[in-house]
């Protein structure tokens, strides 16, 4: 795909937003912060599409709730998604299929179409205005060898009693070397959706921002939240963080990887509206946006973590001069690809690991964890439990997470001043302590301790969308060393003595 070209403005003149679409729509200190300690039924942490779905879900049980959101709701993980309502999602039903067997593939495809329904069905009798729209979906390639896969998924599809529709091009006239399409599928504004939802749960449940969780302990059969180094006491918890960081028994860094990607929003006069993703290298992900203003979205050079070099080159391929909005994403990809969904300890739940799909999957994750916690029966239950077994296939892959994991650890350490670092980056050492200073246009210097406070990763600077980026985990800290992302719950500001 080599219809890319570099630019530094878009055509009107107007420098682009370095934020996802989405961010426009956050409100932010929508609620007030955790200022006294307090007892809870239910704590549930993370304020993203899964938490607020799992509030929405339990917030007619009788049981006292409490949600705490270390930012500002939906303004992590959910904002920064391309917010597809799909279960043609990649060629994720024949990597299950390769992993287990077919009909572990099928139960995961229902999940998906399950999820869908309940979706819509909450957008409909709730009245919702989150600019839904039907949009089909398209899988396609332009590379020989992966149009196998393709064809995989459309028999495991059509076994489903699916309609697929076999494509040589996109609505847009792009013209491919083969692909499927189906109907039954959606796009809509994550953010929008969230917002309404926080606001119709309000009246039941006590909804926290700015509420930073550091600590978990367990005294009997009760636990104990540190957040804001205020202590909440609750009988269950349930963590819909993006990445569960203090699950130390459940060890997420060889469980899984995660893929980060990048994504830009063109202004667009158009009038279609579809979602495609291919399998090619780098791959190609396209949606449209309805709204007060209407966007082209594309993500492209999804790639694992831990091999991502020169954060900043990897944007180039989406500049072209009608570019609105430029950022990027990181999604936990697991070992079956399948979601970690349900009780990890008693009374202490997750739901991670969406493998890039997460607004169906979310969704999911309430109702299931919402019916484990009030007793009653889900189908999906075991299919996603955190802890179901391993077969040989998957065991096999925690040699590749742990090298993974060293090997972006140790080029972290080794190489700090990265060679595609502008002047105004510098890692240096002051008084003993590894320090990342950003110089801007001004002069002003920001400077960070360059130490993510999870596990210890030197961070890598993005310059696109001025960050410090951790390469083993994702963690995100901005100029002032303010950690906007997680796993780190931890700034890393510095202050120089000197100053």
């Amino acid at each position: 795909m080599s219809f890319f070209y570099i630019f530094t403005h878009n055509n009107t003149g107007d420098y682009v937003k370095r934020q996802s679409v989405w961010e426009e729509y956050l409100k932010k200190n929508n609620f007030s912060e955790l200022t006294e300690e307090t007892n809870a039924d239910i704590v549930i942490i993370g304020g993203g599409i899964t938490g607020i779905s799992t509030a929405y879900y339990l917030r007619k049980t009788g049981k006292k709730v409490i949600l705490l959101e270390k930012n500002a709701i939906g303004s992590e993980t959910t904002s920064r998604t391309t917010g597809k309502i799909t279960f043609l999602q990649d060629g994720i039903l024949t990597k299950i299929k390769n992993i287990y067997d077919e009909a572990t593939s099928l139960e995961y495809y229902h999940s998906q179409k399950d999820a869908i329904k309940e979706l819509i069905s909450i957008i409909d009798d709730e009245h919702i205005d989150c600019d839904l729209c039907s949009a089909d979906s398209y899988f396609f390639s332009n590379t020989k060898s992966k149009i196998k896969e393709i064809k995989s998924e459309r028999d495991i599809l059509k076994k489903a009693g699916e309609q697929v529709f076999e494509i040589d091009r996109l609505p847009d006239g792009l013209k491919v070397s083969y692909g499927i399409r189906c109907i039954g599928t959606y796009v809509f504004n994550p953010i929008k959706y969230i917002n309404a939802l926080s606001e119709l749960i309000k009246n039941y449940i006590n909804i926290y921002e700015n509420t930073k969780v550091t600590k978990i302990d367990k005294v009997n059969n009760q636990y104990i939240i540190t957040a804001n180094n205020i202590e909440i006491k609750a009988s269950t918890i349930v963590v819909c963080t993006h990445y569960p960081y203090f699950l130390l028994p459940f060890m997420m860094p060889i469980k899984c990887s995660l893929e980060k990607s990048f994504i830009a929003a063109y202004q667009d006069h158009s009038d279609l509206n579809f979602s495609a993703i291919s399998n090619d290298k780098p791959n190609i992900s396209i949606r449209y946006v309805e709204g007060t203003k209407r966007f082209k979205l594309l993500l492209t050079n999804s790639q694992n973590l831990a091999f991502v070099n020169a954060i900043d080159k990897n944007f180039n391929p989406l500049k072209t001069d009608n570019i609105s909005y430029l950022w990027s994403n990181t999604d936990i990809i697991t070992k079956d690809y399948l979601p970690y969904i349900g009780e990890l300890s008693p009374s202490l739940y997750i739901a991670t690991g969406y493998n890039t799909w997460g607004m169906t999957n979310s969704t999911l994750a309430g109702s299931i964890i919402s019916n484990i916690i009030m007793n009653k029966n889900n189908q999906y239950a075991d299919l996603f439990h955190p802890k179901r077994r391993s077969n040989i296939k998957t065991l096999l892959k925690y040699p590749l997470y742990i090298s993974g994991n060293m090997y972006s650890y140790l080029y972290s350490k080794i190489n700090k001043n990265k060679n595609w670092y502008q002047e105004n980056v510098l890692i240096t050492n002051i008084n003993g302590v590894s320090v990342g200073i950003y110089f801007d246009e001004s002069g002003r210097q920001f400077k960070v301790k360059n130490k993510c406070p999870h596990l210890g990763c030197s961070l890598i600077f993005n310059g696109e969308e001025k960050t410090w980026d951790c390469p083993c985990h994702a963690s995100r800290f901005d100029l002032k060393g303010n950690c906007i992302s997680g796993p780190s719950n931890y700034n890393i500001s510095f202050q120089d003595e000197n100053n």
